[in-house]
Protein backbone atom coordinates (compact mmCIF):
# COMPACT_ATOMS: atom_id res chain seq x y z
CA UNK A 1 0.00 0.00 0.00
CA UNK A 2 1.37 3.43 -0.94
CA UNK A 3 2.25 5.71 1.93
CA UNK A 4 0.05 8.77 2.37
CA UNK A 5 1.59 12.23 2.19
CA UNK A 6 0.94 13.12 5.82
CA UNK A 7 3.05 16.26 5.74
CA UNK A 8 1.29 17.58 2.66
CA UNK A 9 -2.06 16.86 4.21
CA UNK A 10 -1.07 18.76 7.36
CA UNK A 11 0.03 21.81 5.39
CA UNK A 12 -3.21 21.76 3.41
CA UNK A 13 -5.21 21.63 6.60
CA UNK A 14 -3.18 24.54 7.99
CA UNK A 15 -4.09 26.64 4.94
CA UNK A 16 -7.75 25.55 5.29
CA UNK A 17 -7.81 26.82 8.89
CA UNK A 18 -8.36 30.34 7.59
CA UNK A 19 -11.56 29.17 5.89
CA UNK A 20 -13.25 27.52 8.88
CA UNK A 21 -17.01 28.18 9.11
CA UNK A 22 -17.87 31.34 11.01
CA UNK A 23 -19.78 30.62 14.22
CA UNK A 24 -21.49 32.99 16.64
CA UNK A 25 -19.97 33.47 20.10
CA UNK A 26 -16.66 31.85 19.18
CA UNK A 27 -13.32 33.25 20.38
CA UNK A 28 -9.96 31.77 19.40
CA UNK A 29 -6.85 32.15 21.55
CA UNK A 30 -3.25 32.36 20.39
CA UNK A 31 -1.48 29.01 19.99
CA UNK A 32 -0.20 27.40 23.21
CA UNK A 33 1.00 24.03 24.50
CA UNK A 34 -1.23 21.79 26.65
CA UNK A 35 -0.56 18.49 28.35
CA UNK A 36 -2.17 15.62 26.46
CA UNK A 37 -3.45 14.29 29.81
CA UNK A 38 -5.52 17.48 30.18
CA UNK A 39 -7.30 16.91 26.86
CA UNK A 40 -10.16 14.54 26.14
CA UNK A 41 -11.99 13.55 22.94
CA UNK A 42 -15.08 15.37 21.75
CA UNK A 43 -18.35 13.54 22.60
CA UNK A 44 -19.83 15.13 19.46
CA UNK A 45 -17.18 13.52 17.26
CA UNK A 46 -18.96 12.19 14.14
CA UNK A 47 -16.17 9.74 13.28
CA UNK A 48 -16.85 6.38 14.92
CA UNK A 49 -13.77 4.51 13.68
CA UNK A 50 -10.13 5.51 13.21
CA UNK A 51 -7.91 3.55 10.85
CA UNK A 52 -4.97 2.24 12.89
CA UNK A 53 -2.58 2.11 9.94
CA UNK A 54 -3.36 5.71 9.01
CA UNK A 55 -2.90 6.80 12.64
CA UNK A 56 0.45 5.03 12.81
CA UNK A 57 1.60 6.80 9.64
CA UNK A 58 0.62 10.14 11.19
CA UNK A 59 2.34 9.19 14.48
CA UNK A 60 5.56 8.37 12.59
CA UNK A 61 5.38 11.75 10.83
CA UNK A 62 4.83 13.52 14.16
CA UNK A 63 7.87 11.76 15.65
CA UNK A 64 9.90 12.99 12.69
CA UNK A 65 8.73 16.59 12.20
CA UNK A 66 6.30 17.32 15.05
CA UNK A 67 2.75 18.69 14.81
CA UNK A 68 2.30 20.77 11.65
CA UNK A 69 -1.16 22.07 12.56
CA UNK A 70 -2.29 22.66 16.17
CA UNK A 71 -5.52 21.05 17.25
CA UNK A 72 -8.48 23.12 18.43
CA UNK A 73 -9.92 22.62 21.93
CA UNK A 74 -12.29 24.32 24.36
CA UNK A 75 -12.09 24.65 28.13
CA UNK A 76 -14.76 22.61 29.95
CA UNK A 77 -16.14 22.91 33.47
CA UNK A 78 -13.73 20.52 35.25
CA UNK A 79 -10.67 22.44 34.10
CA UNK A 80 -9.92 19.97 31.33
CA UNK A 81 -9.99 20.66 27.59
CA UNK A 82 -12.24 19.05 25.02
CA UNK A 83 -11.27 18.57 21.38
CA UNK A 84 -13.21 20.64 18.86
CA UNK A 85 -11.12 19.64 15.84
CA UNK A 86 -8.10 17.39 15.41
CA UNK A 87 -8.82 14.11 17.20
CA UNK A 88 -6.67 12.17 14.72
CA UNK A 89 -3.69 14.41 15.53
CA UNK A 90 -4.44 14.00 19.25
CA UNK A 91 -4.55 10.20 19.01
CA UNK A 92 -1.46 10.04 16.79
CA UNK A 93 0.44 12.33 19.20
CA UNK A 94 -0.30 9.94 22.07
CA UNK A 95 0.87 7.03 19.90
CA UNK A 96 4.04 9.00 19.15
CA UNK A 97 4.70 9.37 22.88
CA UNK A 98 4.28 13.15 23.08
CA UNK A 99 3.48 14.70 26.45
CA UNK A 100 2.20 18.04 25.13
CA UNK A 101 0.53 19.26 21.97
CA UNK A 102 0.06 22.73 20.40
CA UNK A 103 -3.55 23.95 20.56
CA UNK A 104 -5.87 26.81 19.82
CA UNK A 105 -8.50 27.33 22.54
CA UNK A 106 -12.01 28.22 21.43
CA UNK A 107 -14.91 29.45 23.48
CA UNK A 108 -18.30 28.29 22.18
CA UNK A 109 -21.55 26.79 23.41
CA UNK A 110 -22.42 23.11 22.91
CA UNK A 111 -24.54 23.75 19.83
CA UNK A 112 -21.76 25.71 18.13
CA UNK A 113 -19.20 23.09 19.18
CA UNK A 114 -21.31 20.35 17.63
CA UNK A 115 -21.68 22.34 14.42
CA UNK A 116 -17.96 23.08 14.31
CA UNK A 117 -17.01 19.46 14.96
CA UNK A 118 -19.35 18.09 12.32
CA UNK A 119 -18.42 20.59 9.63
CA UNK A 120 -14.69 20.35 10.37
CA UNK A 121 -14.79 16.58 10.04
CA UNK A 122 -16.86 16.62 6.85
CA UNK A 123 -14.45 19.08 5.27
CA UNK A 124 -11.14 17.69 6.45
CA UNK A 125 -11.41 14.01 7.35
CA UNK A 126 -11.76 11.03 5.07
CA UNK A 127 -15.11 10.01 6.53
CA UNK A 128 -16.90 7.10 4.91
CA UNK A 129 -20.17 7.85 3.14
CA UNK A 130 -22.38 6.73 6.04
CA UNK A 131 -20.49 8.90 8.55
CA UNK A 132 -20.88 11.85 6.20
CA UNK A 133 -24.60 11.11 5.85
CA UNK A 134 -25.02 10.90 9.63
CA UNK A 135 -23.10 14.17 10.05
CA UNK A 136 -25.35 15.92 7.52
CA UNK A 137 -28.41 14.52 9.27
CA UNK A 138 -27.19 15.71 12.67
CA UNK A 139 -26.48 19.18 11.30
CA UNK A 140 -30.05 19.35 10.00
CA UNK A 141 -31.73 17.87 13.08
CA UNK A 142 -29.58 18.83 16.08
CA UNK A 143 -28.09 22.10 14.82
CA UNK A 144 -31.39 23.21 13.26
CA UNK A 145 -29.78 24.06 9.92
CA UNK A 146 -31.86 24.32 6.77
CA UNK A 147 -30.65 22.44 3.70
CA UNK A 148 -29.71 25.75 2.08
CA UNK A 149 -27.65 26.79 5.12
CA UNK A 150 -26.04 23.36 5.29
CA UNK A 151 -25.19 23.50 1.60
CA UNK A 152 -23.51 26.87 2.10
CA UNK A 153 -21.57 25.84 5.22
CA UNK A 154 -20.12 22.60 3.82
CA UNK A 155 -19.69 23.89 0.27
CA UNK A 156 -21.73 21.10 -1.31
CA UNK A 157 -24.73 21.22 -3.63
CA UNK A 158 -28.10 20.35 -2.11
CA UNK A 159 -28.38 17.40 -4.51
CA UNK A 160 -25.09 16.01 -3.20
CA UNK A 161 -26.27 16.32 0.40
CA UNK A 162 -29.60 14.69 -0.52
CA UNK A 163 -27.77 11.73 -2.09
CA UNK A 164 -25.86 11.16 1.15
CA UNK A 165 -28.99 11.49 3.30
CA UNK A 166 -30.83 8.91 1.18
CA UNK A 167 -28.24 6.32 2.23
CA UNK A 168 -29.74 6.39 5.73
CA UNK A 169 -32.98 4.94 4.30
CA UNK A 170 -31.20 1.69 3.38
CA UNK A 171 -31.42 -1.40 5.61
CA UNK A 172 -28.84 -1.41 8.42
CA UNK A 173 -26.79 -4.27 6.93
CA UNK A 174 -26.30 -2.32 3.68
CA UNK A 175 -25.33 0.83 5.58
CA UNK A 176 -22.73 -1.18 7.51
CA UNK A 177 -21.37 -2.56 4.24
CA UNK A 178 -20.95 0.97 2.88
CA UNK A 179 -19.27 2.03 6.13
CA UNK A 180 -16.90 -0.95 6.01
CA UNK A 181 -16.26 -0.36 2.27
CA UNK A 182 -17.61 -3.77 1.25
CA UNK A 183 -19.67 -1.91 -1.34
CA UNK A 184 -19.27 1.61 -2.71
CA UNK A 185 -21.57 4.59 -2.38
CA UNK A 186 -22.30 4.12 -6.09
CA UNK A 187 -23.61 0.60 -5.38
CA UNK A 188 -25.74 1.94 -2.53
CA UNK A 189 -27.21 4.73 -4.66
CA UNK A 190 -28.08 2.21 -7.37
CA UNK A 191 -29.82 -0.04 -4.81
CA UNK A 192 -31.93 2.96 -3.75
CA UNK A 193 -33.52 2.78 -7.20
CA UNK A 194 -35.92 0.20 -5.72
CA UNK A 195 -38.07 0.98 -2.67
CA UNK A 196 -38.74 -2.48 -1.26
CA UNK A 197 -36.23 -3.36 1.55
CA UNK A 198 -36.36 -7.10 0.76
CA UNK A 199 -35.48 -6.43 -2.88
CA UNK A 200 -32.71 -4.06 -1.77
CA UNK A 201 -31.23 -6.80 0.42
CA UNK A 202 -31.50 -9.35 -2.41
CA UNK A 203 -29.55 -7.05 -4.74
CA UNK A 204 -27.00 -6.36 -1.98
CA UNK A 205 -26.40 -10.09 -1.46
CA UNK A 206 -25.89 -10.55 -5.20
CA UNK A 207 -23.32 -7.74 -5.22
CA UNK A 208 -21.35 -9.50 -2.49
CA UNK A 209 -21.64 -12.92 -4.13
CA UNK A 210 -20.90 -11.97 -7.73
CA UNK A 211 -18.86 -8.76 -7.25
CA UNK A 212 -21.19 -6.78 -9.51
CA UNK A 213 -20.04 -3.39 -10.80
CA UNK A 214 -22.13 -0.27 -10.17
CA UNK A 215 -23.25 -0.29 -13.81
CA UNK A 216 -24.38 -3.91 -13.51
CA UNK A 217 -26.40 -3.07 -10.39
CA UNK A 218 -28.00 -0.14 -12.22
CA UNK A 219 -29.03 -2.53 -15.02
CA UNK A 220 -30.50 -5.00 -12.52
CA UNK A 221 -32.44 -2.24 -10.76
CA UNK A 222 -33.72 -0.86 -14.08
CA UNK A 223 -34.98 -4.32 -15.09
CA UNK A 224 -36.70 -4.79 -11.73
CA UNK A 225 -38.37 -1.36 -11.92
CA UNK A 226 -39.54 -1.93 -15.52
CA UNK A 227 -40.85 -5.39 -14.64
CA UNK A 228 -42.69 -4.00 -11.60
CA UNK A 229 -44.16 -1.22 -13.74
CA UNK A 230 -45.45 -3.71 -16.33
CA UNK A 231 -46.87 -5.91 -13.60
CA UNK A 232 -48.59 -2.91 -12.02
CA UNK A 233 -50.07 -1.95 -15.40
CA UNK A 234 -51.32 -5.52 -15.88
CA UNK A 235 -52.86 -5.58 -12.40
CA UNK A 236 -54.45 -2.22 -13.12
CA UNK A 237 -55.97 -3.54 -16.33
CA UNK A 238 -57.33 -6.60 -14.51
CA UNK A 239 -58.81 -4.41 -11.77
CA UNK A 240 -60.43 -2.12 -14.33
CA UNK A 241 -61.91 -5.14 -16.12
CA UNK A 242 -63.28 -6.51 -12.85
CA UNK A 243 -64.75 -3.12 -12.03
CA UNK A 244 -66.35 -2.91 -15.45
CA UNK A 245 -67.86 -6.38 -15.08
CA UNK A 246 -69.19 -5.46 -11.64
CA UNK A 247 -70.67 -2.23 -13.00
CA UNK A 248 -72.34 -4.09 -15.87
CA UNK A 249 -73.77 -6.54 -13.36
CA UNK A 250 -75.10 -3.67 -11.24
CA UNK A 251 -76.63 -1.99 -14.31
CA UNK A 252 -78.35 -5.25 -15.31
CA UNK A 253 -79.79 -5.60 -11.81
CA UNK A 254 -80.97 -1.98 -11.89
CA UNK A 255 -82.55 -2.46 -15.32
CA UNK A 256 -84.42 -5.50 -14.02
CA UNK A 257 -85.58 -3.57 -10.97
CA UNK A 258 -86.84 -0.63 -13.06
CA UNK A 259 -88.51 -2.96 -15.57
CA UNK A 260 -90.41 -4.63 -12.72
CA UNK A 261 -91.24 -1.25 -11.15
CA UNK A 262 -92.78 0.16 -14.35
CA UNK A 263 -93.95 -3.18 -15.80
CA UNK A 264 -92.20 -2.17 -19.00
CA UNK A 265 -88.88 -2.63 -20.76
CA UNK A 266 -86.21 -0.26 -19.37
CA UNK A 267 -82.79 0.44 -20.93
CA UNK A 268 -79.97 1.97 -18.90
CA UNK A 269 -77.06 3.55 -20.83
CA UNK A 270 -73.93 5.12 -19.28
CA UNK A 271 -70.49 6.15 -20.58
CA UNK A 272 -67.12 5.93 -18.77
CA UNK A 273 -67.49 9.48 -17.47
CA UNK A 274 -70.72 8.64 -15.67
CA UNK A 275 -73.13 10.35 -18.07
CA UNK A 276 -76.06 8.40 -19.47
CA UNK A 277 -79.81 8.00 -19.79
CA UNK A 278 -82.71 5.76 -18.77
CA UNK A 279 -85.15 4.76 -21.53
CA UNK A 280 -88.59 3.46 -20.48
CA UNK A 281 -90.48 1.80 -23.32
CA UNK A 282 -94.27 1.88 -23.79
CA UNK A 283 -96.64 0.40 -26.37
CA UNK A 284 -99.64 2.73 -26.15
CA UNK A 285 -100.87 6.07 -24.87
CA UNK A 286 -102.61 4.36 -21.96
CA UNK A 287 -99.35 2.63 -20.98
CA UNK A 288 -97.56 5.99 -21.18
CA UNK A 289 -100.16 7.55 -18.89
CA UNK A 290 -99.71 4.69 -16.43
CA UNK A 291 -95.89 5.23 -16.38
CA UNK A 292 -96.33 8.99 -15.92
CA UNK A 293 -98.68 8.29 -13.04
CA UNK A 294 -96.05 6.09 -11.39
CA UNK A 295 -93.39 8.80 -11.91
CA UNK A 296 -95.69 11.45 -10.35
CA UNK A 297 -95.95 9.33 -7.21
CA UNK A 298 -92.12 9.26 -6.80
CA UNK A 299 -90.98 11.92 -4.35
Amino acid sequence: MAKKNVLGRGLGALIDAANEPEMREVVVSAMQELNLDDIRPNPFQPRTEFDEESLQELADSIKSIGIVQPITVRLVSDGKYEIVAGERRYRASKMAGLKTIPVYIRTADDENILTLALIENIQREDLNAIEVAISYNRLLDECKLTQDALSEKVGKKRATIANYLRLLKLPASIQLAVRDKKISMGHARAILGVDDPETQLMIFEQILEYDFSVRKVEEIVREIVESSHKMAQKENAVEKKKKKINEIGEYIDLQKHLSQRFSSKVELKRNDKGRGKIIIGFKSDSELERIIGLLDKIE
